[in-house]
């Protein structure tokens, strides 16, 4: 493919991560609005990776045995950004929902239902170059998606401080009532989200199930493999967990410590900001200055973001040159050196810094593992592979959720500061296991 058929065919991740950036950096942030406290924040969030770990591996299944006029993946990542963009038009507006329930519990249905949603549209997305591309471009697509995902997400992250400085519109909250800007933030996130994903729809092309199997080096079983994809049920995708290939099963700790790291991050960067860099006590969640102190959080993960998104770019040439696992390994050193810095940056301004090596990590992240992955997997199975991949991504978020929230309570004596720092060990230990893994493509090429 060219690449601009490679784009086309990753734009829809713009939208969906810039969704996922606005979730991602205003959540918390949302919650707390509503009357969360920030040890409570971790298990609100619970709800993301627990929706990523039932649905991500049913639609890889399904997606693997769909076949229709709209293709394979294309129907499940256009019904996931159309749910999606109904929860991030209400998540912030919870409140007009008070007359039936408390506004805390309608925000935590909606991130249940968005992060649900972008679950549905995430994983078809993975198999989708997994199935288009030959083994030497996957890491070039891989990149391309997550330089997509890079802008989306800056956009995304950026939407709430422009809108305020550059618009006029307020970021003061009364009551309850989460700011004009995030909610506006939001409704334009929606709107993109589903637009984008109607490019993809609209320009690219799909293999059927045949013309996949005929890409296969070995068909010597093609008969007794058609006749399991007639006998197959929900239930095989255990049975394909139990055989998962060894790449696979040696990338799931370099994930896990890699993920869980990211999650304590998302979670807790904006009460640990107001509190360590702003000076604002752990119970302040409606002042002006913690309303700044989010916005800032929203330009530093748009940072990380554009970073990742440039640096995504170069991703395949320094794999070309010094191997996938070591491009990877660096990026993660570079990373939780990033998060560590956190502690001893003396102003918000220095935090930009520490942005620009976690962008690094975050830009491998999401493109290395699963270029070393496409290459272990059949293309008949793509689909419930990536899904099942996705359970060494959830599962992490899932302890640190519940976790995270009693160690700042306990631990960390309400200073969620500790959290990032956690975050910054986590990614060295994932660096360290990188050197683990069987990368199958490198030993071919090689």
């Amino acid at each position: 493919m060219s690449f601009w058929q490679i784009w086309n065919m990753s734009f829809g991740f713009l939208g969906i991560q810039m969704g996922f950036a606005l979730q991602n950096a205003n959540a918390s942030r949302i919650l707390q609005i509503f009357g969360a406290d920030v040890h409570e924040l971790s298990w609100f969030w619970i709800i993301a990776p627990l929706m990523g770990l039932i649905v991500q591996p049913i639609v890889g299944y399904y997606s693997d045995k769909t076949w229709g006029k709209l293709g394979r993946r294309k129907p499940y990542f256009l019904v996931g950004a159309i749910l999606a963009s109904i929860g991030l038009v209400l998540m912030p507006q919870a409140d007009m929902f008070i007359a039936f329930l408390p506004a805390l519990w309608v925000g935590a249905g909606m991130l249940m239902i968005m992060d649900a949603s972008f679950n549905i549209a995430m994983e078809p997305f993975r198999a989708l170059v997994g199935d288009n591309l030959r083994t030497d471009q996957r890491t070039a697509g891989f990149s391309i998606q997550t330089a997509l995902i890079g802008f989306g997400a800056v956009i995304g992250s950026w939407l709430p401080y422009a809108l305020t400085n550059w618009f006029g519109v307020s970021n003061e909250t009364v009551a309850g009532v989460v700011p004009m800007n995030l909610i506006l933030s939001f409704i334009i996130g929606a709107v993109i989200l589903v637009i984008s994903i109607l490019v993809t729809v609209a320009t690219t092309k799909e293999y059927s199930p045949e013309e996949l199997d005929s890409f296969e080096d070995h068909q010597e079983n093609n008969d007794s493999s058609s006749l399991e994809v007639e006998k197959s049920s929900l239930l095989d995708i255990f049975e394909d967990f139990k055989k998962m290939p060894a790449t696979m099963r040696q990338l799931s700790w370099v994930q896990f410590f890699s993920w869980f790291g990211l999650f304590g991050m998302w979670v807790f960067a904006t009460p640990a900001i107001a509190q360590h860099i702003y000076g604002l006590p752990h119970t302040d969640s409606s002042s002006s200055t913690y309303q700044d102190a989010g916005d800032w959080v929203g330009i530093l993960f748009g940072v990380y973001n554009l970073v990742s998104a440039f640096y995504a770019f170069a991703l395949p040439y320094i794999a070309k040159k010094i191997g996938r696992k070591r491009t990877h390994s660096i990026s993660l050193i570079i990373g939780g050196l990033g998060l560590l810095s956190i502690y001893i940056m003396p102003n918000e301004n220095w935090l930009i810094v520490s942005m620009i090596g976690i962008g690094i990590a975050w830009a491998s992240i999401l493109a290395m593992p699963y270029a070393i992955l496409a290459g272990s997997i059949t293309p008949r199975k793509m689909g419930v592979y990536m899904g099942i991949f996705n359970f060494f991504i959830v599962i992490p978020q899932i302890i640190n959720a519940l976790i995270g929230g009693p160690l700042v309570k306990y631990a960390y004596s309400d200073q969620a500061i500790y959290a990032l720092v956690m975050s910054g060990v986590s990614f060295l230990i994932a660096a360290a296991l990188v050197s683990k893994v069987k990368d199958v493509d490198d030993v071919i090429q090689n």
